[in-house]
């Protein structure tokens, strides 16, 4: 059973709010008093850092890692933007000879969009599996610079953040341990004309709402038995919307994140899980929840006990 030895994540010290980027972004005073004010964003981390810098942060930051640098047999690199780096820089490698991890078998996804960090555990959890070494481990990292337009804003929805997160993955553990996972991939939402984008803003909530109840009755327990929700932080109102469609308590969602970092991509889940860690207790059921939009759109819910 797939399981979450470690987690850790960075967050840049300098702090940006969202009415300096107004300018740069080409937003009106309304535009920044709506994302303010009705999705619940107030400010976004970034640095002057690298790409690589911005990983290895997180990474560093996993103790039970080092050591254990020998059993790590996959790494793989959750983005939510397909192209991070000019060819032929390759961050992940490079990450992975930083922290002798060269022997591993390293690659990226990118198919599911904000989605893919639970993409990236689902697979980290089937190759362990498929391991012959039952102690071979798998690192997953997730985190991206901001360096255009279009990856620090979602129109009419978001601002994306800088920050990064690393986990480490085993095939089995006495915590964290992934009891169900649910997803959805809806293809009827590719394109980018207008009445796509209205028919998936409309269609949101009662979708995502449905993954994370199957995902909870795949794991055979009654959502009152979910001590915390950890969403992906695209913004509030959703977040509201959802709660209100499957009748959970905003109180058990861990939204405190979205006002101070934004949406940081697939790091959001992990720099969650940082903050929740002193609201779980052993034996706790939380939801690890995201949607990611582009190529059509996936809804993806996972169910772990802590």
């Amino acid at each position: 059973m797939t399981a979450l030895l470690a987690v850790a994540a960075y967050l840049p010290e300098r702090r940006i709010p969202i009415d300096d980027l107004a300018d740069e972004l080409g937003l009106e005073p309304m535009q920044v008093k709506v994302f303010k004010r009705y999705h619940g964003l107030a400010e976004i981390r970034g640095d002057d850092g690298t790409l690589l810098d911005l990983l290895l942060a997180a990474a560093a930051r996993l103790e039970p890692l080092r050591g254990r640098e020998h059993l790590v047999r996959y790494v793989i690199y959750a983005r939510a933007i397909p192209v991070g780096a000019p060819f032929p820089h390759n961050p992940l490698h490079e990450l992975c000879r930083r922290l002798g991890l060269d022997r591993a078998l390293a690659f990226t996804v990118t198919q599911q969009a904000c989605a893919s960090g639970l993409q990236a555990l689902d697979i980290a959890g089937r190759l362990l599996a498929a391991d012959p070494d039952p102690d071979a481990l798998a690192l997953v990292v997730a985190g991206e610079k901001t360096f255009t337009r279009e990856s620090r804003l979602l129109p009419e929805t978001s601002l994306f953040g800088e920050g990064s997160a690393a986990c480490l993955v085993a095939s089995g553990g006495p915590r964290d341990r992934l009891l169900a996972f649910a997803s959805s991939t809806r293809g009827e939402f590719d394109g980018e004309h207008a009445e796509v984008a209205l028919d998936f803003q409309r269609q949101y909530p009662a979708i995502l709402g449905q993954v994370i109840l199957a995902a909870v009755e795949r794991a055979g327990l009654p959502l009152d038995d979910v001590a915390l929700l950890l969403p992906h932080n695209v913004n509030l109102i959703s977040w509201q919307k959802v709660c209100r469609r499957i009748g959970l308590p905003t109180g058990r969602v861990v939204l405190d994140n979205i006002a101070r970092y934004g949406h940081v991509f697939c790091a959001d889940a992990f720099i969650n899980y940082e903050t929740a860690r002193d609201r779980l207790r052993p034996s706790d059921r939380y939801v690890i929840a995201a949607a990611g939009a582009g190529r059509g759109a996936t809804f993806s819910a996972m169910v772990f006990q802590h």
